[in-house]
């Protein structure tokens, strides 16, 4: 196990904290996470573009002039994809599907080797939660830029729902909020700092691993 400060919100460090091999310490799997992360993303998808075909589009029924003698073209709907205003020949529609499911031990794989991984380069603080209920967005911003991190983009890992950080966190654009049981590998690759507090680390176990032990 490693053992990693935990700062206050002063910035000053308090204790240490000892993070389970069976979360921080796994060897890269960059295929595995790489896997996860399309699939994740691919799931994430919404399909907006969506163009009708000939059958969607108004107009039709009547043959626009006689088959022959007109010297024109022949032509039996307006609703033709070369008529103006017809219907769009091969194009998108919204009834596609992206989704494809993904097994939960690779899910769960995945999001253990992001955080090792984070760990091993030194992107994960620890910071103690605020005992107040309410805390102000100066105070909180104060807190997180007197972290090693300084500030720059990161995610913040709660233990529990706790909505004083949250409206705190609201506010600066360099920072979002998510329970620790709700972690996934795109959220984490897209925050290249994580800060957690300490016992978000238990919520993690429990929740990916199954367990609360620390050995």
């Amino acid at each position: 196990m490693t053992a990693i400060p935990v700062y206050n919100l002063e910035g000053k460090e308090v204790r240490t904290i000892e993070l389970p091999s069976g979360v921080f310490d796994l060897p890269m799997n960059a295929d595995l996470i790489s896997q996860v992360a399309t699939i994740q993303r691919a799931n994430r998808r919404q399909v907006i573009a969506h163009t009708k075909d000939r059958g969607d589009v108004s107009g039709g029924g009547k043959k626009p002039w006689r088959q022959k003698g007109t010297g024109r073209a022949r032509h039996g709907s307006n609703r033709s994809p070369i008529w103006s205003g017809g219907g769009v020949t091969f194009g998108p529609t919204s009834d596609r599907v992206f989704s494809r499911s993904i097994n939960r031990k690779m899910r769960r794989k995945a999001l253990l080797l992001v955080l090792a991984e984070k760990a091993r380069r030194g992107n994960i603080f620890f910071l103690e939660s605020p005992s107040q209920e309410r805390v102000k967005t100066k105070e909180w911003a104060r807190a997180i830029n007197l972290l090693p991190s300084k500030g720059q983009k990161s995610l913040m890992v709660l233990d529990s729902l706790n909505q004083g950080i949250i409206e705190a966190s609201r506010n600066l654009s360099y920072m979002e909020t998510i329970q620790a049981k709700d972690l996934n590998v795109l959220d984490l690759l897209r925050y290249p700092i994580v800060i957690m507090t300490p016992e978000s680390v238990e919520v993690i176990q429990k929740t990916f691993l199954g367990n609360s032990s620390t050995k």
